[in-house]
């Protein structure tokens, strides 16, 4: 069974920094692309940043210069540098093999 498990969110001040993790485990196939999305209540789920096997990576654009994605093994990383508190949300992993797969999120907090 396929399972995705994020960690790393957390409250922050308006500038700080955070790195989120999501683990995978149970694949059996090749992973292609590996992203994160984020969720605010009420509205829908955007694609915030993604890297594929090769190497690609693509930004929203009110990340981009602030934000990393990066992988190691089954691991896909997000790190937060200069965080603003329109940055609050859930964050979710998803990854693209043979299907697509998502783990259940954690809490980003930005205070001002």
């Amino acid at each position: 069974q396929v399972q995705l498990v994020e960690s790393g969110g957390g409250l922050v001040q308006t500038g700080g920094s955070l790195r989120l993790s999501c683990v995978v485990s149970g694949i059996r196939t090749r992973i292609n692309a590996m992203a994160w999305y984020r969720q605010v209540p009420g509205m829908q789920r955007e694609l915030v940043a993604a890297i594929t096997l090769g190497g690609y990576r693509n930004y929203t654009d009110s990340v981009r210069g602030r934000f990393t994605i990066s992988n190691a093994e089954n691991t896909v990383y997000l790190q937060m540098n200069d965080l603003k508190p329109e940055d609050t949300a859930v964050y979710y992993c998803r990854i693209r093999t043979s299907g697509n797969y998502w783990g259940r999120g954690t809490q980003v907090t930005v205070s001002s």
